[in-house]
């Protein structure tokens, strides 16, 4: 993982997310405190609400990135191989898109999980080869960033970067 997506990893694991109580609560660690009641519903930060998860403290109420991820697969496909899909949760502009497909995939059985890493690599797959055509023929726009993610902006730059140097070793420099 490179250092900006573990960046962007521990800033997602600092945002609120909504969790369902099953037991009556009251915590105090690090200066957050966390009460909840039994069926009783709020917005914690993500890796409270994780470590409270696996005590069965609570149930997180997360969006669903299986739906996510079976609507982006099927946007890349009808763009064709040139366009690129913008990535969305919840109908919104995503670049933290993949972080959050490996947070919700930690929490899949093994059986589930599998078939998730199957259809996120078809994703990636597609995606990635729309990147390189894109990166070889020009330097990122606006309009292309805005439907990357962090770890795909940091690709298409880095591929960029490297089809530049390549054909100006090659051709050298204008005059």
């Amino acid at each position: 993982m490179s250092e900006l997506t573990h960046m962007h990893s521990i800033g997602h694991s600092l945002t609120n997310v909504k969790v369902e109580f099953k037991k009556n609560t009251t915590l105090d660690v690090s200066g957050i405190s966390v009460q909840g009641k039994i069926g009783e519903i709020l917005n914690i930060p993500r890796w409270v609400a994780g470590v409270l998860e696996s005590e069965k403290y609570v149930e997180i109420q997360d969006v669903d990135m299986l739906i996510e991820l079976k609507q982006a697969l099927e946007k890349e496909k009808m763009l064709g191989q040139f366009d690129l899909s913008t990535l969305q949760v919840q109908q919104q502009s995503d670049p933290h898109f993949y972080i959050k497909m490996k947070s919700y995939m930690k929490g899949l059985p093994e059986k589930d999980y599998d078939k998730v890493q199957s259809m996120l690599n078809t994703l990636l797959r597609t995606r990635q080869t729309k990147i390189i055509r894109l990166a070889d023929t020009s330097k990122l726009t606006a309009e292309i960033s805005e439907k990357l993610s962090v770890e795909e902006r940091e690709f298409y730059n880095n591929l960029h970067d490297n089809s530049s140097r390549f054909s100006k070793s090659i051709i050298g420099n204008k005059k």
